[in-house]
């Protein structure tokens, strides 16, 4: 991964040239970089951020000097209607960490007001993903009992705090008591070391897990669910495979669901969500974008409490 420079890019009909101030990084960065080969045309990474209208094309509702927070997902409409492979920003199409980057229009929101750039560009990949797996598919109520292992990273983060705005109890998990700190400092109502007895420290049995840590926490986290409960997984960080029993599935009625990004339309609801709530992103630290490499660097230790974003000047 280098700096280098590009043209600007050139806007069509029904897209927008976006200046960009601020860019969120993911672990979705390190995985598209990992992918590529020697042979492969160069790329721009990068699928979250925010910033100013520079130019549109013909057919477009955006003007000149709009703020805007970037939604990464190009295609997908309808949060019924899931699309095989999403098309992403920063893989296959140039992303944002980059000082411009055309989307389609309808791709660009108005920015969240009282989110500043560095939170407002922390918010779209995780945000969606976060609220995709509590609402649309983890189908969470007001006083339900929600489980975030592996609180850190920015889906669990943005979980936290949508599960609290909703009025759910959460508990989260962690091998690091700093996040499990940080966590209660952030609302929730029981933060537990990952080595410890979780069916006891828990307190009650837990109504959805939201797992983005995979085969470490898989069969823990199945294993603190009510009968009839729901488990949605959208990570796989300490690896793919789990050891399932399909009685502890049927005998329980245990729900195992899968999800990953979110749709257009679940895009609005999130910043509906985020705005009526006034629910702002954990922004652990900012890089200026000539650091990109040692951004992603940072990224992929895995130390942060919540989101690493670029400022661009």
């Amino acid at each position: 991964m280098t700096v280098a420079e590009r043209p600007v890019p050139s806007v069509g009909p029904g897209e927008a040239l976006i200046r960009l101030r601020a860019a969120g990084l993911n672990h979705r960065d390190l995985f598209v970089a990992e992918a590529r080969s020697p042979g492969d045309a160069p790329l721009v990474l990068g699928a979250d951020g925010a910033g100013i209208v520079a130019a549109v094309g013909t057919g477009t509702a955006l003007s000149v000097g709009d703020e805007v927070i970037v939604d990464p997902t190009v295609g997908w409409e309808r949060a019924a209607e899931v699309p095989e492979l999403p098309e992403i920003l920063g893989g296959p199409r140039d992303g944002t960490f980059a000082q411009y980057v055309v989307v389609p229009a309808r791709n660009a929101l108005p920015k969240p007001g009282h989110l500043d750039w560095a939170e407002a560009a922390a918010l779209p990949l995780a945000a969606v993903t976060a609220y995709r797996a509590l609402f649309t598919r983890g189908g969470l109520r007001s006083g339900e009992h929600v489980l975030l292992p592996g609180i850190g990273g920015g889906v669990a983060t943005f979980a936290l705090a949508m599960a609290k705005a909703v009025g759910a109890e959460v508990t989260v998990t962690s091998r690091s008591e700093d996040k499990l700190r940080r966590a209660r400092d952030l609302g929730a109502d029981r933060a537990v070391g990952s080595a410890a007895d979780w069916g006891a420290e828990l307190g009650r049995s837990v109504d959805l897990v939201v797992d983005s840590v995979g085969s470490a926490t898989f069969d823990t986290a199945l294993g603190t669910l009510r009968a009839g409960g729901r488990l949605v997984t959208l990570g796989a960080t300490t690896g793919p495979d789990v050891a399932l029993s399909l009685r502890e599935l049927f005998f329980r009625q245990i729900s195992v669901i899968g999800t990953s990004m979110g749709s257009a339309e679940e895009f609005s609801d999130m910043l509906r969500l985020v705005a009526e709530h006034r629910i702002r992103p954990v922004v652990h630290g900012a890089f200026p974008l000539a650091e990109g490499p040692q951004a992603l660097a940072a990224l992929a230790q895995g130390r942060q409490f919540g989101k690493l974003v670029l400022t661009v000047d």
